[in-house]
């Protein structure tokens, strides 16, 4: 379907971006605070409008051209509850969300979608947030849609979870229907990243691929104030190790002969990683490797937005 039209806004690496592209929608906007970010979204899609920029500071009457779109869709930092984080790190987190429901207000969209922890959807601690999504778009006349997603469901190879909420204007609301999955067999980590580990000649890759026959844990992009790159907290490192993958750390390439004999964990690469978001593997990412592995382990996988846009979609259709 084509002629549908979005504004993104915390659009990271632009997974969210790349899905609803997939689906058939065209961007208005792009927006993102960190430079990083936007050059890796010019990078790989130079006509897209991208602009850098905190979404507490942006402006719709600035930018008019956003007014009245199809959709609005955000793929925000991820909230914590109070009993879970410090109120420091909340308080930001819970004020983009907040802003991006906000956003409708001026922009008018026809549907909203918005991705966050699977908490967002069920969990008692967020309850005062799912109030305050609910009745400032029930205000504006959307109706919505609460469910939780898992990006293994479409074909990525990980186990990651997506609270979701979509909102639509009364007029389409019984129309949609959440996404389902589209695939019956998920995708291990073996499947996914076997041609890549055997790039390099290592003798090693059929036997490590074979051994890594479960989906990924969820890729945890850390906090760009502390720490490197590694794959997660200690109990998401053993899971990697049961897998034959050494958590703690990435690697700079993939092995090769040199590695043959070698015995232990073998490192990922973050391109390896972003395979394991689901995103193409000529999408490119800006910044050294820290850097681009925290965007990738940030963003949302195209295929679970393809899938979202294509439940729009269809709902949206006259």
């Amino acid at each position: 379907m084509s002629g549908l039209r979005f504004v993104d806004v915390c659009a990271g690496a632009g997974g969210l971006a790349l899905g609803l592209e997939q689906a058939g929608f065209d961007p208005v906007l792009l927006l993102d605070r960190k430079p990083v970010a936007c050059e890796t979204l010019g990078m790989n899609r130079p006509h897209w409008k991208v602009l850098r920029m905190d979404l507490l500071d942006f402006v719709p009457d600035e930018h008019p051209h956003t007014y009245d779109v199809d959709l609005l869709s955000a793929g925000l930092p991820r909230v914590k509850s109070s009993a879970t984080a410090a109120r420091a790190e909340t308080d930001e987190e819970e004020e983009l969300l907040k802003a991006a429901v906000l956003l409708a207000h001026s922009i008018q969209p026809r549907a909203v979608i918005i991705e966050n922890v699977p908490g967002l959807v069920n969990v008692a601690a967020f309850e005062p947030l799912r109030e305050f999504v609910r009745m400032e778009l029930e205000h504006l006349g959307y109706r919505l849609h609460w469910f939780v997603l898992n990006a293994a469901d479409f074909g990525v190879p990980q186990d990651r979870k997506q609270g979701v909420v979509v909102a639509l204007k009364e007029r389409y609301f019984d129309r949609f229907r959440p996404p389902v999955p589209t695939v019956k067999d998920h995708v291990s980590v073996g499947r996914a990243l076997r041609c890549s580990m055997a790039a390099r000649g290592w003798s090693g890759a059929d036997a490590w691929a074979a051994g890594a026959a479960a989906v990924a844990p969820t890729l945890v992009g850390g906090s760009d104030n502390r720490g490197g790159a590694d794959l997660g907290p200690t109990g998401t490192k053993a899971a990697w190790a049961r897998m034959g993958v050494n958590g703690g750390a990435l690697a700079d390439e993939v092995p090769g002969p040199e590695d043959d004999n070698t015995q232990g964990l073998i490192k990922l690469t973050d391109a390896q990683a972003a395979l394991l978001q689901g995103f193409p593997a000529e999408w490119r990412f800006a910044g050294r490797k820290t850097a681009r592995y925290r965007q990738i382990g940030h963003a949302s996988p195209p295929a679970v937005g393809r899938a979202l846009g294509a439940a729009v979609a269809e709902a949206l259709r006259d």
